[in-house]
């Protein structure tokens, strides 16, 4: 049943009642001149049963805003026909089925696109924001579980946005029961860490290999019941058996990425192999390359070499298969996702998209019964604002990558992947410094010079370096051993511990006045400090009832002497892909 006809009998395509009026730039629900008008029905009861069950639909309070200058649906005079709209004198006149659909060009096109962009996400996340259409029937749609606690509380306008994307091989819905591994509870079979800069300019797509051998911690689990269950954790487990396994919801997923990488995940969303198909034909498939013959009879991919628009069951089989490309594994699998995923971000930046009302329906409804969201995204508003940030994104500042792993060394026959720790650390710095793995516009540059500059200049002596000591987030005991490290082994003889700060900070900071520059320049050369940890502002007076600085050891401290420069580009000998290019799989 579609969303107009819900519980009526009717058979209507939604996608032939939203249409463009070129006079406002915006969407509006039209009936055929000879249709009653109704309503829009509200969006049903709630069902949950508690937010810890998977299966729980949310019923959020979020109401959308009426639009000023437009009439509410659901004040339509229900037998009114209406009017069709008036051509203006000389116009040509338009084709049939056509009225109302050209849009308006100049500010009210732009208007449109700027709405539109709104969808521009990645993979799923794109289609959630179909939202911006208002449908709030879309909500009932939405399945949420429960965050346990394990996000940030969900993403922030003005921060870096990180959202876990989970694939999920469970075997559920029609279609899918030939798959393979038919009783299984699922596994977190593909995940990637997307991370989206403060200033929305690039974003990182962190692709996990299912085979990781990683520590998987306890997760505190809601119940269907409301009550709560602690999931013992486990110790050289497949990254994959963070979910499904032992009753592990994608919370614990969350947990386990956090406890990888220490990038704590703002918000997650779970993709069945539905997913896959049903989006990929919302937009009328998406285009591939394939660099030889493939026939790959596990996953039912035949192709030819060349390039080819696929969806539904080809898309699906496109990126489960494996064993027909690079070495056969889950690490050239991924490569193959990487590149599906960049040509459904171009599929979903195209105008042949962005202005195509029945593709937005398809891909809002579509998106809404295909995903399982956590319990702070849980409303078609919460996407919508989501996928407005996400959209401001330009697909070459996109980049794909996997975190770099090395065969397991105590397997003969090599099945699963460990940590690379020469390379992993530093890409996993990158992404919590908010480093581009692309190059920065001409204004970051500015930016960054701008902050590097605070580091330019005359040093004092560091004996006449005066600075208290607090610890803001730091392990026990930071802010003593980092003042006898200043006092005993560097001459900061003028320091001393001022106790606990009065919040956490995320990173270290050093805050001193205008005349104490040069002061400030000698300890962040001593500290390692880059020219960000270091905060113009005013000096405090320390127990002499001197003028100080005030050394702030953040969450990143690592201890005394370790240097707290991040790295300020992504090392060249990372393998990488941005979602602009076409590349050919082999």
């Amino acid at each position: 049943m579609d969303a107009q006809g819900r519980g009526r009998g009717e058979n209507i395509d939604p996608a032939d009642q939203w249409v463009l009026n070129p006079n406002t730039g915006e969407y509006e629900l039209r009936l055929s001149p000879s249709a009653p008008q109704s309503p829009i029905p509200a969006p049903r009861g709630p069902r949950n049963t508690g937010a810890g069950n998977p299966r729980a639909r949310s019923a959020s309070p979020d109401q959308a805003p009426e639009r000023p200058g437009r009439a509410s649906p659901e004040r339509e005079t229900p037998g009114r026909d209406v009017p069709p709209q008036r051509r203006r004198r000389g116009a040509p006149e338009e084709p049939p089925g056509r009225r109302g659909r050209k849009p308006a060009k100049g500010k009210k096109t732009k208007k449109v696109l700027l709405w539109t962009s709104g969808t521009v996400a990645f993979l799923v996340l794109a289609t959630g924001v179909g939202g911006y259409l208002y449908l709030e029937h879309l909500n009932d749609n939405i399945t949420s579980v429960s965050d346990d606690g394990a996000s940030t509380g969900g993403f922030k306008k003005d921060q870096a946005i990180n959202i876990l994307l989970i694939g999920t091989d469970k075997r559920t819905g029609a279609g899918n029961e030939g798959y393979g591994d038919k009783g299984s509870e699922g596994h977190a079979d593909t995940t990637i860490l997307l991370h989206v800069s403060k200033d929305r300019s690039n974003a990182t797509a962190l692709s996990i290999p299912r085979d990781l051998i990683v520590d998987i911690p306890d997760c505190p689990t809601q119940q269907e019941d409301g009550s709560e269950k602690v999931i013992p954790g486990s110790t050289g487990a497949r990254f994959n058996t963070s979910l499904g396994q032992n009753g592990r919801t994608p919370s614990c997923t969350m947990r386990t990425v956090t406890e990888l990488t220490g990038i704590k995940p703002d918000n997650f969303m779970v993709a069945d192999f539905n997913a896959v198909k049903t989006l990929t034909s919302a937009v009328g498939g998406v285009e591939v390359c394939l660099g030889k013959d493939i026939n790959d009879p596990d996953s039912h991919l035949n192709l030819p070499k060349g390039t080819h628009r696929i969806e539904g069951e080809q898309a699906l089989a496109f990126v489960r298969t494996r064993h027909s490309v690079g070495l056969g594994g889950d690490l050239s699998r991924i490569e193959l996702q990487q590149q599906f995923l960049s040509s459904l971000m171009r599929e979903l930046k195209s105008n042949d998209t962005l202005t195509s009302p029945s593709k937005m329906i398809k891909l809002a409804e579509a998106g809404t019964k295909a995903l399982t969201v956590d319990s702070q995204l849980n409303s078609i508003n919460k996407l919508k604002d989501l996928g407005l940030e996400l959209g401001k994104l330009n697909v070459k500042n996109l980049t794909f990558t996997t975190i770099p792993v090395l065969d397991n060394p105590a397997e003969k026959i090599k099945a699963t992947v460990v940590l690379d720790e020469s390379k992993a650390p530093e890409v996993f710095d990158l992404i919590r410094n908010d480093v581009s793995f692309t190059e920065v516009k001409q204004q970051q540059k500015k930016e960054k010079a701008a902050v590097a500059a605070r580091l330019k200049g005359e040093k004092a002596p560091a004996s006449e370096v005066r600075v208290r000591i607090l610890n803001g987030g730091a392990p026990a005991g930071s802010a003593q051993s980092t003042l006898s490290w200043l006092q005993v082994d560097q001459g900061v003889s003028k320091s001393e511990n001022a106790g606990n700060a009065p919040a956490e900070l995320a990173k270290t900071t050093l805050e001193y006045a205008p005349d104490q520059a040069d002061q400030a320049r000698r300890l962040a050369e001593i500290l390692g400090l880059s020219g960000a940890a270091m905060k113009p502002g005013e000096s405090v007076t320390n127990s002499q009832g001197l003028p100080a600085m005030t050394l702030t050891l953040g969450k990143d401290f690592k201890g005394a002497g370790v240097s707290l420069t991040p790295p300020d580009k992504a090392p060249d000998d990372i393998k990488k892909s941005t979602a602009d290019k076409v590349v050919c799989a082999e």
